[in-house]
């Protein structure tokens, strides 16, 4: 039964076979064997044991521990050790990063274990709030959490937070009447107390209809058990994998079928095939990547970001639209005054100095100072007296309160609408009634003014913003009976005050950078799509062409229809968790890499569903951020600005160093493939491809993490869904570059020969080492030239290239280096010669961006 909040409090009884006396203790035995405990079940969890073998199941460490037994087989155990350390230390590395990523149900357990009052057999008792069942009658009041999904049967100036749970930034106002629309939203099915919420006035009986997984969080629940979806990195590496992999099985196999054509040893030639293998898998790529995100993730925490899951850092590179919570994301979560309006007959009365509106703002309310001068009470109450006292100051408020002493008060319920208090003056009494605009206009005794109030009302709500309604009336004596109908008419019109939960200073900013940066925000809320518009027009998400749509609106849309127009709605308002989950899978649909912010709850689903999940820090609940891929610490929609742009420069550098990597072992590749094609010796020992793929390759690889942004990298679009590692050309430039660097290895290694040097193979070894270290120093920047770029502008980088020079060098030159690598000494001559010939490919890189900036520029013109 979905539909509780359309029945009466008579049928609610009937249907769930209870009374206001309370069930039996015999009844609730028999209700909890149907429906359990009043608790959240949670999914069967992965061990740590388990967590960490699934660490093995990247495509590239699968690569790679073949390559590890391969190695193994053909009598290299030094490869083997080496590969097989690099990929336990990737595995544990990950493995502590992922440790706590399945806590969002643990979570949502901790918030719903508290006690409640509850009737049984008439008596009532204190239960832990597990132990209810459909049917118990529960008493709510002030500072009470809701236990479970409850119908009103009872309701005495009710007040519920429930803005975890629909997004509303103001407590919902409840009463007991029936909803006649039978598909309303939960945010506006009044009659209705939902499990977690908090009671923050008022009190109230309530029958459960609603326990454990089947209410409205318990839903949640259910939602946050799904598959997570695939990072841009996961994916384009799995695509990376699998073409490397394809690439390494041909040419292996084409060596092979050549060398055996040529008549060479079956055994020797599979023996060779295996080191090309070998030399073509890039060992230290994994470490790399996840070094580089580690990096990345240490640096935006200095910019208030956590990161919970290595790959977010990068995702946000590549996310084309953030679907983001208004309420705590881009407002303030704290309700302003934000506009006061007396009509043109109330600009010259006042009340004891002051403009009359501002006396009865400040004495109509139950907001209290403690002894330090801070005040607490209800958001909206709250509200207006922290700007009256910051217009006067707390002292003048307390005593304004003292000089006209509160002696009565009717409090505000759902029905009148309103809440009067009456207070004492030396001659008499004045009575203040405060609450929505149509209640206090149809009390006032003149209605001559009551269309001008209630033009500027609408006027006002169409900017979002919350109008209440002033009215007050002076008394000889308090009236008896002291009812609604003696205090609550003839009343004269005092003026408005409209209020807004303000949007923050700096998310404005944000927003139009992430425009710029072809990012696409969204706003999803809970709240009125009026206020939500306004909000959004305010803050430069809603455009002229831009569509809002409402959770009933889209509940009512076909599918198809709303894949159609899902690019674009800027605005979604009064939405449900399901909701914003299919809004988030929608845009996923259209091959959008999707970014969901919030804080609440109601979040949590769409927060795990998206490419990358943010969730609030300060005031996100436990839920949310065990949901989220990343946490903002300051609950700043800016710093995902901040975050954007350094998930763009991690993507850019992971493929400068896979255009580093791949380019150097294409280079292995064809000068080991080739080689024997054109009549020379195998260049290489294994032990040199070792060297150059772990030092070499990564040193400096790691060294380019920690290179700058491109000046033009916020100005960019995110990049397509379907990109893979080799876009814009890096396929290419490892082709080109790879034969180039293989080509001058070779042509040194023919001319050693033919000058018979007897330390020919040091010399190539020692060419294709430093042609790799002119590489990295080349590609740096895609577009800039290295010296306009700044040669001292990455020093760990300038660093990492000196110290694998010297190592180099110490390789060549130290006995030990000698014994090892089975190299032996150049003459100053030959260095010099292979200094020059390694140059090449550093002037060739530099040309080849000379090129692309003459053909962008022709193309621009």
């Amino acid at each position: 039964m979905g539909q509780w909040h359309s029945l009466s409090t008579t049928e609610v009884l009937r249907q769930t076979e209870t009374a206001v006396t309370g069930l039996s203790e015999q009844e609730v035995i028999q209700r909890r064997a149907v429906h359990g405990l009043n608790e959240l079940a949670g999914k069967k969890k992965r061990g740590p044991w388990m967590l960490f073998l699934l660490q093995f199941t990247d495509f590239m460490i699968l690569v790679l521990m073949a390559a590890a037994i391969i190695s193994g087989i053909a009598g290299d155990l030094t490869d083997t050790i080496i590969i097989l350390v690099i990929v336990l230390l990737n595995a544990v590395i990950g493995f502590f990063q992922e440790y706590r990523a399945e806590k969002a149900l643990e979570a949502l357990k901790k918030i719903a274990s508290f006690k409640a009052h509850v009737v049984r057999d008439g008596n009532t008792v204190l239960l832990p709030s597990s132990s209810l069942v459909p049917g118990d009658i529960v008493l709510l009041e002030a500072g009470n959490v809701v236990p479970a999904d409850l119908r009103l049967l009872e309701s005495f100036a009710l007040r519920i937070d429930e803005s975890a749970l629909t997004g509303e930034s103001v407590p919902s106002e409840k009463d007991i009447a029936p909803i006649g629309d039978s598909e309303a939203a939960v945010a506006d099915r009044l009659n209705m107390a939902y499990k977690s919420t908090l009671v923050t006035n008022g009190r109230a009986t309530a029958v459960v209809i609603a326990t454990g997984m089947a209410t409205e969080i318990g839903r949640i629940a259910q939602m946050l058990d799904q598959k997570e979806s695939v990072t841009p990195l996961q994916r384009r590496m799995a695509d990376f994998g699998r073409k490397l992999s394809y690439i390494i099985l041909f040419i292996c196999a084409l060596l092979f079928v050549v060398g055996w054509l040529r008549g060479e040893e079956p055994l020797r030639m599979l023996l060779l095939s295996i080191s090309l293998a070998v030399a073509a898998i890039p060992e230290a790529l994994p470490a790399l990547i996840t070094i580089a995100l580690a990096r990345g993730a240490r640096r935006l925490v200095t910019q208030h970001a956590l990161v919970r899951k290595l790959p977010a850092v990068e995702t946000l590179g590549s996310v084309s639209f953030i679907c983001t919570d208004k309420t705590g994301t881009l407002t303030q979560n704290k309700m302003k005054v934000s506009s006061l309006w007396s009509g043109s007959t109330k600009d010259t009365e006042t009340l004891h100095q002051y403009p009359l509106l501002h006396g009865v703002l400040a004495l109509n309310t139950d907001v209290r100072a403690n002894n330090a001068g801070e005040l607490s009470g209800d958001p909206t109450e709250l509200a207006m007296i922290e700007w009256f006292c910051a217009t006067y100051n707390v002292d003048k408020w307390s005593l304004l309160l003292k000089e006209l002493p509160r002696v009565g008060e009717l409090p505000f319920d759902s029905d009148r609408k309103c809440m009067t208090t009456v207070h004492q003056l030396q001659k008499g009494y004045l009575s203040v009634s405060k609450g929505a605009v149509e209640s206090v206009s149809a009390a006032l005794r003149n209605k001559q003014h009551s269309a001008e109030i209630l033009q500027e009302a609408k006027e006002m709500a169409e900017q979002g913003i919350r109008v209440i309604a002033f009215g007050y009336k002076w008394l000889e004596e308090l009236p008896e009976p002291f009812s609604y109908e003696k205090l609550e008419s003839g009343l004269e019109f005092a003026g408005l005050a409209g209020l807004i939960d303000p949007p923050r200073e700096e998310a404005a900013l944000a927003i139009k950078e992430c425009k710029a940066a072809g990012i696409h925000t969204v706003m999803i809320t809970g709240d009125h799509p009026n206020t939500a518009a306004a909000i959004a027009r305010t803050l430069g998400i809603l455009g002229d062409d831009d569509l809002v749509l409402t959770g009933k609106e889209l509940q009512q849309m076909p599918a198809s229809r709303f894949d159609e127009i899902v690019e674009k709605v800027r605005v979604y308002a009064r939405v449900s968790p399901e909701q914003k989950l299919n809004i988030v899978t929608a845009l996923q649909r259209r091959n959008h890499f999707v970014s969901m912010t919030g804080d609440g709850v109601n979040d949590a689903p769409s927060l795990k569903a998206a490419n990358i999940g943010v969730a609030m820090g300060i005031n996100g609940t436990d839920v949310s951020k065990e949901a989220a891929h990343m946490i903002l610490l300051d609950d700043n929609f800016a710093t995902i600005v901040k975050a954007v742009k350094e998930g763009r420069r991690i993507y850019d550098n992971i493929r400068k160093f896979v255009k580093y990597i791949m380019t150097c072992n294409g280079a292995e590749i064809w000068t080991l493939f080739l080689a024997p094609l054109l009549g020379l010796p195998i260049p290489l020992l294994p032990i040199h491809i070792l060297w150059i793929n772990l030092v070499t390759d990564g040193l400096p690889g790691l060294a380019l993490a920690g290179e700058k942004a491109e000046k033009d990298i916020m100005q960019r679009p995110p990049r397509k869904p379907g990109e893979s590692l080799f876009a814009e050309g890096i396929g290419y430039h490892i082709a080109w570059v790879g034969l180039l660097m293989a080509g001058v290895t070779l042509a040194t290694q023919a001319w050693a020969l033919a000058e018979q040097k007897e330390h020919w193979q040091t010399m190539v070894f020692t060419v294709l080492s430093l042609a790799q270290l002119g590489h990295v120093m080349a590609i740096r920047s895609e577009r800039q030239f290295l010296f306009r770029q700044g040669f001292f502008s990455n020093l760990p980088l300038l660093g990492a290239v000196s110290l694998t020079f010297l190592l180099q060098m110490a390789v060549i030159y130290l006995p030990l280096g000698n014994q090892l690598f089975k190299t032996q000494p150049l003459t100053l001559s030959e260095l010099g010669l292979c200094i020059l010939a390694s140059g090449v490919v550093f002037h060739a890189v530099e040309v080849e961006k000379f090129i692309k900036h003459l053909f962008r520029r022709k193309h621009s013109s």
